[in-house]
C-alpha cells in the first residue's frame, strides 16, 4: 500500500488537504491509516467524524432504493410521479433519477432565500429539459428522498435508522449537526453541514447531510461486499454514462461515489476490494476543479494498488 500512502503525502505537500483517514480492504480484511492533521495541531486519529457530503447519496437514499427495488416495491422504469405525486413532470422515471439522466435544470431562482417549504415546492416544480445525457445534480437524489418519505410515511432520518444504520450497527452515522465532527471550513463552527441545500432541508435531504466515521463506513461497505443485494450492481443501467443505482460505475466493475468536502468510497464486489478516503479538503480553501483532477489521480493509484495486491 506504499504507493497510496506516498500519493497522499504528495497531495498533502501540495496543500490539497491537511490529512486523511483511510481504510483499504483486500485479502478479506480492512487496514486503517491515519495521516496528517484534521486542523491546526489536531492529529488525524481513529474515531473522527466527517461530513460525507454527496457520499450521503449512497449511504442513505441509494441503499434504501436498492432494497425497495429488490423487494419489488418500486420499479426503475416507473415515473417518479407514481410514487411522489407532487412532482409536476410525469415523464421522469426512477431510472433517469438514479443515473442522473433526467434533463433537470438544477438552477433555482433565489435559492438561498428560500425556507424548507419554499425550497421543497421549487424542487417539485423544477424545470425539465429535453437533454437526457448524464448530468450530475443533487436535485435527482433530493427528489428520490422526498419520494421515499412519501412512500414509506417517515422522515429520512427514521428510514435510514430503521433500514440501514440500526441493522448494520452504524451507530456513528447520522444527519448533522454533529458538534464533534471534523471542521469543514476554517473559522466556521464545526459539525454544521457544508452543503447549502442540505442546510435548509435538514433531515429530509437525500443528497447530502450525513456525517460518519471510518469504522461505520467499513461496516457499511462490508454489507455491499458480502450481501446478495449488491451482486448485480456492477451492471450498467444507464443509456448515457455508465452508472449503477446511484453509484458511479467505472470500467472493470468498480463502484464509487465522491463528496464535495473531500470524501469518497469505492468497492469492487466481484474482486472483494474496497477503499474509504475521508478528508476535509475544504478546510483551508475550495479549489474544486483542481481537487477533481487530483482526486482522479489518487483514485487511480488506489485502484491499481489494490488490484495488484490480488
Amino acid at each position: 500500500m506504499k504507493a497510496i500512502l506516498e500519493k497522499i503525502e504528495q497531495q498533502m505537500a501540495e496543500r490539497l488537504y491537511r490529512g486523511a483517514s483511510l481504510a483499504l480492504y483486500h485479502y478479506g480484511s480492512w487496514h486503517d491509516y491515519y495521516i496528517g492533521h484534521s486542523e491546526e495541531n489536531v492529529v488525524t486519529q481513529a474515531g473522527l467524524t466527517y461530513d460525507l457530503a454527496s457520499v450521503s447519496k449512497v449511504v442513505g437514499v441509494g441503499t434504501v432504493l436498492i432494497f425497495l427495488l429488490e423487494e419489488g416495491i418500486i420499479e426503475l422504469d416507473k415515473p417518479l410521479k407514481t410514487y411522489y405525486p407532487p412532482f409536476h413532470d410525469a415523464s421522469i422515471t426512477l431510472r433517469q433519477l438514479v443515473t442522473h439522466t433526467t434533463g433537470i435544470d438544477p438552477y433555482i431562482p433565489n435559492r438561498d432565500s428560500l425556507d424548507f417549504v419554499g425550497l421543497k415546492k421549487a424542487i417539485a416544480e423544477i424545470r425539465v429539459t429535453a437533454d437526457k445525457r448524464f448530468r450530475y445534480t443533487d436535485i435527482n437524489l433530493i427528489l428520490l428522498g422526498f419520494m421515499l418519505e412519501e412512500l414509506l410515511g417517515q422522515p429520512l432520518d427514521i428510514i435510514f435508522q430503521e433500514r440501514i444504520f440500526r441493522p448494520w450497527d452504524m451507530a456513528e452515522t447520522q444527519f448533522g449537526p454533529v458538534k464533534t465532527a471534523v471542521p469543514t471550513v476554517k473559522g466556521e463552527q464545526a459539525g454544521l453541514v457544508h452543503d447549502p441545500k442540505a442546510k435548509v432541508l435538514g433531515l429530509h435531504c437525500g443528497s447530502a447531510g450525513l456525517f460518519s466515521t471510518l469504522a461505520d463506513l467499513k461496516r457499511f461497505l462490508n454489507h455491499y461486499l458480502e450481501g446478495k443485494f449488491a451482486r448485480n450492481l456492477a451492471q450498467n443501467i444507464s443509456f448515457s454514462k455508465p452508472r449503477s443505482i446511484v453509484w458511479n460505475l467505472e470500467n472493470g466493475g468498480w463502484l464509487d461515489h465522491t463528496g464535495y468536502t473531500g470524501p469518497f468510497v469505492l468497492l469492487h464486489p466481484q474482486k472483494q476490494l474496497a477503499a474509504i478516503f475521508l478528508t476535509n479538503r475544504t478546510y483551508d480553501e475550495d479549489n474544486r476543479p483542481l481537487w477533481i483532477e487530483k482526486r482522479k489521480e489518487l483514485y487511480q493509484v488506489i485502484v491499481e494498488t489494490l488490484e495488484q495486491s490480488l
